[in-house]
């Protein structure tokens, strides 16, 4: 195959379309692609980023709302598997609006699996579709900052992979509770799961809904304004 057949190619074919894409979601393409792949096949509408036999491979990069619709849509007649890539590690680069570097740095944050419910939780009911799995891919990634021409400081000009370093999978709704940690009480408010994810309340409050949205905590009364959350019978 030719470097232009995998740069361009048709819609469908073998060949791993990446003109118009952002450099991190071309590169996880290539990570996740296997012989036999088709990229950019227009479906129900939608265009799915790779379709595998009747399996629909779609990677977020970009913001939720928009890709809900399209995942909703391909739910109806195909399982999905939906792609996150998480920051395990950041480089930070700077650069000219002319693309001439001038410094990098390593960002002090460290993010982990549980960040991809700040994009998960913008998905809400179809969380709970059984033909949906979600891969969470752990990355070093760098983050390219240009000079903002409209105001102070700077805007991310770009995001490209450096390398893969692990892949949680959520297959089975059940699979979501492994984020729990094993200390936390049978019955429990968002406080007391931020205290034990050692996270911000705000974020426990994301996971518990996505959690809940999946089915695989319910409700069971209240402490104050808080929601008491019990793990469903049937995981």
């Amino acid at each position: 195959m030719t470097q232009t057949q995998r740069e361009g190619g048709e819609e469908g074919t073998r060949g791993i379309g990446l003109l118009n894409e952002k450099p991190l979601h071309s590169a996880l393409k290539r990570w996740i692609a296997e012989d036999g792949d088709r990229f950019e096949v227009s479906i129900d509408g939608f265009v799915a980023d790779i379709a595998r036999g009747r399996t629909l491979i779609e990677i977020q990069t970009g913001p939720s709302p928009p890709l809900k619709r399209k995942l909703a849509t391909f739910l109806r007649r195909h399982a999905v598997r939906l792609v996150v890539p998480v920051a395990l590690r950041k480089t930070i680069v700077q650069e000219t609006e002319g693309g001439v570097e001038t410094g990098r740095r390593t960002s002090p944050r460290r993010a982990g699996a549980i960040d991809a419910f700040r994009h998960l939780v913008n998905l809400g009911e179809i969380l709970g579709d059984s033909n949906l799995s979600v891969d969470v891919v752990l990355i070093h990634e760098e983050e390219v900052r240009r000079p903002s021409p409209r105001r102070k400081g700077y805007y991310i000009e770009e995001r490209r992979l450096v390398s893969v370093h692990d892949c949680v999978s959520f297959h089975h709704p059940a699979d979501y509770l492994g984020i729990l940690p094993a200390t936390l009480v049978e019955e429990f408010t968002t406080a007391d799961l931020a205290r034990a994810l050692r996270q911000p309340r705000w974020m426990a409050q994301k996971v518990a809904y996505v959690l809940r949205t999946a089915a695989v905590l319910r409700v069971v009364g209240k402490s104050g304004n808080a929601y008491i959350y019990r793990r469903t019978a049937s995981t």
